[in-house]
C-alpha cells in the first residue's frame, strides 16, 4: 500500500508542475529561468583539475557519467551508487529558486565532475581559460531526434514537443532547447583541436564499449585492471542502469515514467521505426547541406 501511495503521489506533481517556459541567449533556445539568470552561469569559476563532461541532450550523458564515476572509483559499483547522478556530477544548467548546478558546484571540494548540455560558444569561459579535460559524446542526428523527441514528451522541465510531426520540423530549424544538433556536434568538434577534449560517439561506444571505455580511462590518466574495465562495462551496460535508481531519475518528480522512461531503448537505428519515408527524405537532404562544411561524420544504421 505505502509503495502505491508513492507512486500516486509521483504522478500528481507532475501533472502539477507548471509548463516550462524558454526563452533564449545568444540565439539559443534555453530554460526561461536559465535565462534570467544567465549571469550566474556565464562568470562561473571552472577549477584546472575540473572535468566536464559534455553532450547534446540524449546523446549518451549519464551513460558518460556513470562510467567516468566508475573510473574515478577503480570500478567500485557500491561507491557509485552513493548518490544519484546528478549529486555526483552537478548539472550546470540546473536552475531552480532554491538550489543551482552552479550552487552545487561551488560547494563541492575538488577534483569536481560536471555536467553541460550548452553549445560550445556558451561555455563558461573560465573552463577555457583554466585548460580543463572535457569529454563530449556525440549520437547520430536521426536517433538523437526520436531520443529528445520522447524525452519531452515525459520531462515537464522542457517544453511540450507537440506531434511528432511537428517535433521533426522544429528539431530540423534548431529551435528545440539547447539549440541547433547540428552546430553543437560540429563547434565542439572543432574547438577539440585546440583544447584537450576527448570527442566519443554513441554508436562507438555501443558496437565496442571496452574499447571507448579504455579511451575515457587514458584521457583521466588512469591505469585500470582489465578486470576492472570489464567490471565497468557491466555496470554501465543499459539493462543494469536501468534498474539502478541512482542512474536512472525514477524518483523525479518532473518526469513520468509511464508516459515515456528515462532510459528508454539505448539502441542505435530506433528512428527507423519512427521516421516516415517523406521524412527520412527530408532529413537527409537537410542533413547534405548542413554537414558539408565539416570532417565530423556519423554512422546512422546499426
Amino acid at each position: 500500500m505505502a509503495k502505491d501511495k508513492v507512486e500516486v503521489t509521483r504522478e500528481l506533481d507532475w501533472t502539477l508542475l507548471p509548463p516550462a517556459e524558454v526563452s533564449q541567449v545568444e540565439g539559443i533556445v534555453l530554460e526561461k529561468n536559465l535565462c534570467n539568470n544567465w549571469d550566474k552561469i556565464w562568470n562561473f569559476q571552472a577549477k584546472p583539475d575540473d572535468l566536464l563532461i559534455a553532450s547534446y541532450p540524449k546523446a549518451g550523458t549519464t551513460w558518460i557519467q556513470e562510467i567516468v564515476d566508475l573510473i574515478q572509483n577503480n570500478g567500485d559499483f557500491e561507491k557509485s551508487r552513493r548518490a544519484p547522478i546528478s549529486l555526483r556530477q552537478p548539472f550546470l544548467e540546473w536552475m531552480r529558486s532554491t538550489v543551482s548546478g552552479i550552487d552545487e558546484a561551488n560547494a563541492m571540494p575538488s577534483p569536481r565532475t560536471l555536467k553541460t548540455h550548452l553549445p560550445v560558444q556558451l561555455l563558461p569561459p573560465s573552463f577555457w581559460e583554466k585548460n580543463c579535460k572535457i569529454i563530449y559524446i556525440a549520437r547520430n542526428a536521426k536517433d538523437n531526434m526520436v531520443s529528445y523527441y520522447h524525452f519531452q514528451r515525459m520531462n515537464k522541465r522542457l517544453p511540450d514537443p507537440g506531434s511528432w510531426d511537428e517535433y521533426f520540423e522544429t528539431f530540423l530549424s534548431g529551435k528545440v532547447i539547447w539549440g541547433s544538433w547540428y552546430d553543437h556536434v560540429k563547434g565542439w568538434w572543432k574547438k577539440k583541436d585546440s583544447h584537450p577534449i576527448l570527442y566519443l560517439f554513441y554508436e562507438e561506444m555501443q558496437k565496442d564499449p571496452k574499447c571507448e571505455i579504455r579511451k575515457i580511462m587514458q584521457f583521466l590518466g588512469m591505469n585500470l585492471k582489465e578486470e576492472v574495465l570489464d567490471k565497468i562495462v557491466y555496470y554501465t551496460s543499459f539493462d543494469v542502469m536501468k534498474k539502478n535508481p541512482m542512474t536512472n531519475y525514477i524518483n523525479d518528480a518532473a518526469m513520468n515514467h509511464h508516459l515515456s522512461p528515462f532510459m528508454r531503448k539505448g539502441v542505435m537505428g530506433d528512428w527507423k521505426n519512427q521516421f516516415t519515408e517523406a521524412q527520412n527524405k527530408q532529413f537527409n537532404e537537410n542533413y547534405e547541406k548542413n554537414m558539408t562544411d565539416t570532417s565530423l561524420s556519423f554512422s546512422m544504421e546499426p
